[in-house]
């Protein structure tokens, strides 16, 4: 029997991810990629082995995630995306389907990525945006968080924003530099609705949500906006604020052009 012929896929994915234990795959917990492989495995009626862009938290969304791995090449895509998108609602949504390069890989391709976290800051509780904000009922000083937010902008070591991963005795630490291209906060659908966006060439574990939550708290006036430069130096979790919650954050966009920053 000839060998079955194989291409790469590559998915645009968004996704509610208040009820997933996150996007890698786990076993016995609900998770998106265990999910979408499940399914897409369950039409193209063969296994795949599929690779995300990031590995977002529990609880944490997506926008822009995007999605490869090889499926056999005679899939009509158009109907790949349907038939996910009616097994998979309402909490996963396939946006696109197309065919890639064949040496195109959803994580190690990637040159950037963006994301967005949105914090309701009103004294009263909104119950519409609840599954995907942070409410912060005290006043924020917008000004002071983007004075903080410009001074991570560059090539840096974010030890003090990050959750070390453990690692094996015989094992060198792997390196938490990274550059960061762009932060800054806005107004976004209301006045009380605060959207800030965050781009970098990559992000270690709890990255953004630790530079938010220190941001936040720079923002009510319990840090101020020049000790970024000293929590940088520290290289210690411990000199940097609060972690946000993840219900604010989404994965929003992956860039594939350029030449990756690490490499």
């Amino acid at each position: 029997m000839a060998e079955e012929s194989l291409r790469n896929l590559r998915l645009v994915v968004a996704y509610d991810g208040t009820d997933f234990h996150g996007f890698a795959t786990a076993d016995g917990v609900p998770t998106v990629m265990g999910t979408l492989s499940r399914e897409v495995e369950r039409i193209v009626r063969r296994p795949v082995e599929l690779v995300g862009a990031g590995r977002t938290d529990a609880g944490v969304h997506a926008w822009g995630q995007v999605v490869s791995g090889q499926i056999p090449a005679d899939t009509d895509l158009g109907r790949l995306a349907h038939s996910l998108n009616r097994l998979c609602q309402p909490s996963i949504s396939v946006r696109s389907a197309e065919w890639a390069d064949a040496d195109f890989s959803a994580r190690f391709s990637a040159t950037a990525r963006t994301y967005r976290y949105a914090v309701w800051n009103d004294p009263a509780p909104n119950p519409l945006v609840t599954r995907f904000s942070w409410h912060v009922t005290a006043p924020l000083d917008v000004e002071a968080m983007n004075a903080g937010a410009a001074a991570l902008v560059g090539d840096h070591d974010f030890s003090s924003f990050c959750r070390r991963p453990k690692v094996g005795d015989d094992r060198p630490e792997p390196s938490m530099v990274r550059r960061l291209m762009s932060a800054r906060w806005r107004p976004a659908t209301t006045d009380q609705m605060l959207e800030f966006e965050i781009a970098a060439s990559a992000f270690c574990h709890q990255m953004v949500r630790s530079i938010v939550g220190t941001l936040v708290d720079i923002g009510l006036g319990r840090r101020e906006p020049k000790s970024i430069a000293a929590m940088l130096a520290a290289r210690d979790r411990q000199a940097a604020g609060q972690v946000a919650p993840p219900t604010g954050l989404v994965l929003w966009h992956v860039e594939y052009k350029g030449t990756r920053w690490d490499a």
